[in-house]
């Protein structure tokens, strides 16, 4: 169901080079733009060899986020995204930093994988660009990450995302400022490598317009509209780029106008990934999005408080993929949820993100069946947690693999203390009432359960069933039975009665 939708919306990306932040006021069906913000933090360039940020970059980080928590203070934005990217996703033992960020910037941090990078991109293209009929191919150059999708309309198709970016192909080949024709050369073959296995599956999908987002692609563009153009990008333009920056011979030397200083020791990297993607998919005309991830952050936002949420019709996906009974799940769901609002008050199980992964939960929790009966919740528990779905950040995947993970047999809740707090606590309450949603159902039969009184207290629930109902159904007493013991292991108290 929809909810209210705030006055003032806003989306924060954490870039590998550059953090941004837009804030939007929602109007007569439209998202206007009020105010944005970009600092260039190059967080990329302090993560070492061994996945950890070093403390400059941190600090840096930091003190961008206090000023974007600020001006999100003062907008009075009720309801906030935030998300991380490529360094983010590959910097070891990050919890600490995402803890102090959150405090820093006041709204929690979601680290999202390429694939739903790459389509909240084309979401931000596709609504920031006039409709038009056809495909769209869409390439955006990031710090850590070069992202390319086909899409038709507002829809993404075809999604990948490539590990390399203007910030690590220039602390590549370019590392002590030197350009030379050898070292574009290495660099532009760097980039056709990782271009090569995506190469034909795209040019087969086919296109009819091509599309560049983000820095470096905008930073290009400026360049050639300044030269008299229209700010379209051709192999030529970029051709002639390359032969002006091996001429300078070192990123100090430079001279274009539109740079801004702080592109300058990112730009030889970004130029040699674009000229690689022209080549490689034969493109001959690239114009340049205003929009990208922040406006699709934003636009997804928006799509969450209405019905367009794109995590349910990832969930609709799965189920049709791994042909699950959809009588079953919706009984099942229909259970849980029942049970969720009876406890939830004592639970502290109020927020509405609580009934939507245990809903998805229950919808899923038989997935693993299409891969073997046996141990099914583990492969369930496996798929989720490693599958593209779009709209899901990686901690949320990671939640509903553990819910579904836990839903059978043993009970094992070590691994709960790998997740952000508090969920690192709410998840059990939510396994308890998703074992007894699918314990309940076991016989798969549609007469509908009797109600089933629940009372909560800290670490214990008692389920109160009517009169002579358990001894008309001896086989879901024996197992609920079974499930009063399994909870004894975990300190959890179960009482039927």
């Amino acid at each position: 169901m929809s909810r209210k939708i705030p006055d003032v919306i806003a989306a924060v990306d954490l870039g590998s080079n550059s953090f941004h932040m837009v804030v939007a006021r929602y109007s007569h069906g439209q998202l206007i733009i009020v105010d944005r913000l970009r600092e260039m933090v190059r967080l990329a360039a302090g993560l070492d060899e061994h996945g950890r940020l070093d403390r400059v970059s941190i600090e840096n980080a930091l003190q961008c986020l206090q000023r974007f928590g600020q001006r999100l203070r003062d907008m009075n934005a009720e309801s906030v995204r935030v998300v991380g990217t490529n360094t983010l996703r590959k910097a070891r033992r990050k919890g600490a930093f995402l803890d102090r960020a959150r405090a820093a910037l006041g709204h929690p941090i979601e680290v999202i994988s390429g694939i739903e990078e790459a389509r909240l991109i084309y979401l931000g293209v596709a609504h920031t660009m006039p409709s038009e009929p056809g495909k769209r191919l869409v390439v955006d150059i990031g710090g850590g990450s070069t992202e390319i999708i086909i899409g038709e309309g507002v829809h993404a198709k075809r999604l990948e995302s490539l590990h390399m970016g203007c910030v690590s192909m220039s602390t590549d080949f370019f590392g002590d400022g030197e350009i030379s024709e050898k070292r574009m050369k290495r660099a532009r073959l760097a980039a056709r490598l990782e271009f090569e296995p995506v190469r034909a599956a795209f040019k087969e999908y086919g296109w009819d317009q091509a599309v560049g987002s983000s820095g470096t692609i905008r930073s290009i563009s400026d360049i050639l509209r300044a030269r008299g153009g229209e700010g379209l990008i051709t192999p030529a333009a970029v051709d002639l780029l390359i032969e002006q920056s091996i001429r300078a011979g070192h990123v100090s030397k430079l001279r274009f106008p539109e740079l801004s200083e702080e592109r300058i020791p990112v730009f030889a990297g970004g130029l040699a990934i674009l000229a690689e993607v022209l080549t490689i998919f034969g493109i001959n005309t690239m114009r340049v999005a205003d929009g990208a991830l922040r406006e699709g952050l934003l636009y997804d936002l928006l799509g969450r408080l209405t019905n367009e949420d794109a995590r349910v019709r990832s969930v609709r996906a799965m189920q049709g993929r791994y042909h699950v009974d959809l009588a079953q799940a919706e009984r099942v769901e229909g259970t849980a949820l029942d049970f969720l609002r009876q406890t939830q008050g004592e639970w502290g199980l109020e927020d509405p993100f609580a009934e939507s992964i245990l809903s998805w939960a229950a919808r899923l929790h038989e997935i693993g069946l299409d891969v073997s009966h046996s141990h099914y919740h583990k492969h369930g528990a496996y798929l989720l947690e490693h599958a593209d779905m779009p709209g899901f950040p990686q901690e949320e995947q990671r939640i509903l693999a553990y819910i579904v993970g836990a839903h059978r047999r043993k009970i094992h809740l070590d691994s709960l203390e790998d997740l952000t707090p508090p969920w690192h606590m709410k998840a059990e309450f939510l396994i308890v009432l998703l074992r007894l949603a699918v314990l309940l159902h076991r016989g798969r039969s549609a007469v509908a359960l009797p109600h089933i009184e629940l009372k909560a207290r800290a670490r214990s629930l008692e389920l109160r069933f009517p009169r002579n109902w358990l001894d008309d159904h001896p086989l879901t007493a024996a197992d609920l039975e079974q499930e009063v013991e399994q909870h004894k292991g975990s300190g959890f108290r179960l009482r039927v009665s």
